[in-house]
């Protein structure tokens, strides 16, 4: 009988200028995996040599402790656009977590958060989905939804109001089927937004529906026969995306 094959470890890199706030960090990943999930391994080193480590996907930054705050994130972002950032920063400023989001992170946590919130995180952010205060993700769609980009060829994608109440809760790492329940439509519903929001942006499965959603202007749709609201508002549970 053939050995049973176990995927690859997951590396994830650590960077801070404070020892005592890494050590904390790299308990995080103390616990093993569950079965049949990915064990995550943490790398710890110079912001540089992990931008160096041309394999290594996802780093979480200590934001609150390393210079450059927002400017470093931008640069972070613009040598290594596909590395998908863990952000740890102040708390009670909602406007840093949006411009963190919107320069490249992939989870904002604030210095209070405990392991097993941070380890909850970067699982999410590991599984495709954004971890962030879940009152700032509609501020955050309308934000771009507003920004002009005149690098793209046929200009910013039209969404109707459905559309974006979907992508909303797709943000939020909600199946089809809570969806569906949230907006009370039908599944099938959903699957249709899904296939024409893809269409729409060029994405080829959800996880980069989500990544083009964060890094391409979206803009509602502005004929009068646009779909409305539902009566379901969109709601987010207290705490990050799971």
């Amino acid at each position: 009988m053939s050995e049973a094959r176990h995927p690859e470890p997951i590396q994830i890199g650590l960077v801070s200028d404070q020892p005592i706030r890494l050590e904390g960090l790299v308990t995080v990943f103390d616990q093993p995996a569950a079965e049949g999930s990915v064990q995550l391994v943490p790398i710890i080193g110079t912001l540089q040599e992990m931008l160096s480590l041309q394999a290594l996907e996802y780093l979480v930054v200590d934001m609150d402790s390393s210079p450059g705050g927002l400017a470093m994130l931008d640069s972070i972002r613009r040598a290594r656009p596909t590395l998908r950032l863990i952000v740890i920063g102040p708390d009670g400023n909602d406007e840093l977590v949006l411009e963190s989001i919107i320069a490249g992170a992939r989870a904002y946590l604030d210095m209070t958060s405990d392991i097993e919130t941070v380890r909850q995180a970067v699982d999410v952010v590991t599984g495709g989905s954004i971890w962030a205060p879940r009152r700032l993700l509609s501020k955050l769609i309308d934000r771009l939804l507003k920004v002009p980009d005149g690098n793209i060829a046929n200009g910013p994608v039209h969404l109707t109001d459905r559309e974006k109440q979907v992508l909303e809760l797709i943000l939020q790492a909600r199946s089809n089927r809570e969806i569906a329940r949230q907006l009370g439509i039908e599944e099938r519903t959903v699957k249709a937004h899904v296939g024409r929001l893809m269409r729409k942006t060029g994405a080829d499965n959800r996880i980069e529906l989500t990544m083009r959603a964060m890094n391409r202007p979206l803009t509602p749709h502005g004929s009068p026969n646009a779909e409305s609201h539902s009566n379901n508002p969109v709601r987010g549970r207290s705490k990050g995306v799971d």
